[in-house]
């Protein structure tokens, strides 16, 4: 896809007086901080040895005059040129978000670091453009400054960086061929996908982001502009930015570009799910690497980013040192795929690509629902043939307890407790759902891969919303949230039919001996803009054309 043209530079709109101690202050605080850390992080060197690495605080011009805060992590002791490595800080985030992170970078791996605090955000200048051109444009004009004012080599030159600084540094290396290698953790390829799956706004996170970027930032003219229509229930300017500022509409300039891409996400990232992650991946055709691991957005890798021992951070180095040093390690023997279970602290393992991770698959086919309070097991069965020409009819507008779980909450407590989102499935209230078990699992099974469903559904109004849930079930009932998915009808005839195809999200997942598999669906989570109202009512059916059913993918 061509680039978008330049835009008219623009001088930064603040009054200079009005933020010159706050800018004053940032500055010290950030110096300061960034000097204890460096102290806490950096061992001390023995006396023989002269390799370490010396952090500034540098005003960095910007695309159309603007100034970027940035701290610049400068290898000593280590002859040069050096691979130079440009991180853009996160949403909501200054450029002390990778201190640790790109001290180490510098020190033991040689490299030339510059993290930089985005445009719009805290002392750093402009406003915020949502990954538009002009944070694209800072990018590119960063490395242009460091290899003015730095020993950066141009033929080695990477970017990185946590969600926001993931997809910029994404967004960058499909304009910028200069940059050779990229690594995005929990970042987004599709903000579409991202943010209204499935035609369903998530709330949640839209909410999340709008709040901190008021917090931390100054919002620009199209965000702004975005949040008025999405608080008057227009959804239309947001999906009109996103094809831009999404690296998946220029996945034919990344490939031309021949640009190494490492992609990191978490299975419960609430904010960038990992569907859209894989769907990108399959997509590229240069050097690339998939890790995909239990927690919620950022939660893997935030540790790491201020210096901890951390797996994504130390692959993150690996894959650089591959791609802009020329080392022969891992990165050029193990399969590019690596996915960890997101349930009962699994190992790692790889895969040559991500359908390999899907073994086989398995359809359920289901049958009528029942509407028994009592006699959970017996709620709809999951069976080998397909069971037709049936319909069950439910109440829309009011919650279950089948539910999706809080963004960052959730993937948090399943990453570091184990703990996943519930459901006791014999309360889950069959008049406002329909629910399907399956038959037990006398030996377990992994989940491993993309789940699908096909439902035809007939609503009463033009607009509805329905949540697909699929759980592993114990012997009493209890369930642990597997994976799910949203889906809205949108401008649909009232009184007819819709097969609805959807897949639910990616997912490695151990289900126990003896446990089931369950399949809920209903018409309200609390995580989601739900269209579904008080009153209106969902019709599931199973035509012969299309029978009702959900396809598992197994390791």
């Amino acid at each position: 896809m061509p680039s978008a043209p330049a835009p008219i530079p623009v001088p930064d709109p603040r009054p200079p007086a009005a933020d010159g101690p706050a800018r004053t202050l940032a500055r010290l605080l950030s110096a300061v901080l960034a000097a204890l850390l460096a102290a806490v992080l950096l061992p001390a060197a023995p006396a023989a040895a002269s390799v370490g690495a010396t952090v500034t605080h540098e005003t960095i011009p910007g695309h159309g005059g603007i100034e970027l805060q940035a701290k610049v992590f400068t290898p000593t002791g280590v002859e040069g040129p050096h691979p130079l490595l440009v991180m853009p800080s996160a949403w909501g985030t200054p450029n002390l978000i990778y201190v640790g992170a790109a001290h180490r970078l510098a020190h033991e791996s040689g490299y030339q670091v510059i993290a930089y605090t985005s445009r719009g955000f805290y002392d750093s200048g402009g406003e915020i453009e949502v990954a538009g051109p002009e944070d694209r444009a800072d990018a590119s004009a960063v490395i242009d400054w460091a290899l003015e004012n730095t020993d950066a080599d141009p033929e080695r030159i990477g970017m990185g960086g946590i969600s926001y600084g993931g997809g910029i540094s994404l967004l960058t290396a499909a304009e910028d061929d200069r940059v050779r290698a990229v690594a995005a953790l929990s970042g987004w390829t599709d903000l579409a996908a991202s943010l209204y799956p499935d035609a369903t706004v998530n709330e949640q996170a839209a909410e999340l982001l709008l709040l901190a970027g008021h917090l931390t930032g100054r919002p620009g003219e199209s965000l702004r502009e975005m949040e008025r229509e999405y608080r008057d229930g227009n959804i239309q300017p947001a999906l009109d930015m996103a094809p831009d500022r999404s690296v998946a509409t220029k996945v034919d300039d990344i490939n031309a570009n021949g640009t190494a891409v490492m992609l990191a996400n978490a299975w419960n990232d609430g904010i960038f799910p990992p569907g859209q992650i894989t769907d990108f991946y399959e997509a590229l055709e240069g050097p690339k690497r998939l890790m995909l691991a239990p927690g919620d957005h950022a939660t893997q890798e935030a540790f790491g980013a201020v210096g901890l021992p951390n797996e994504i951070w130390a692959s993150l180095g690996d894959w650089f040192d591959h791609h802009l040093k020329g080392e022969a390690n891992a990165v050029a023997t193990e399969h590019p795929v690596h996915v960890r279970p997101n349930n009962g602290r699994g190992e790692w393992t790889t895969h040559p690509d991500w359908p390999s991770v899907t073994g086989s698959t398995e359809t359920y086919y289901l049958d009528r629902p029942s509407t028994h309070w009592f006699r959970w097991q017996s709620s709809g069965d999951m069976e080998p043939e397909p069971a037709t020409d049936w319909d069950y009819r439910f109440r829309t507008g009011i919650a279950t307890t089948a539910q999706s779980g809080t963004v960052l909450l959730s993937g948090a407590l399943q990453q570091f407790f184990d703990v996943p989102t519930g459901v006791s499935l014999p309360l889950v209230d069959r008049y406002r759902s329909a629910v399907w078990t399956s038959p037990r699992l006398p030996d377990g099974a992994r989940v491993a891969g993309t789940p699908e469903a096909v439902f035809t559904l007939t609503p009463t109004a033009p607009d509805q919303s329905v949540f697909v849930y699929l759980y592993a079930i114990d012997g009493h009932g209890n369930g642990s949230l597997v994976s799910h998915t949203p889906h809205t009808l949108r401008d649909a005839v009232p009184g007819e039919p819709v097969t609805v195809r959807a897949d639910l999200q990616p997912v490695v997942w151990d289900v126990p001996a003896g446990h089931r598999l369950a399949v809920v669906v209903d018409s309200k989570d609390y995580r989601y803009d739900s269209e579904s109202r008080i009153g209106d009512r969902v019709t599931v059916t199973s035509p012969e054309q299309a029978p009702s059913q959900v396809t598992i993918p197994l390791a």
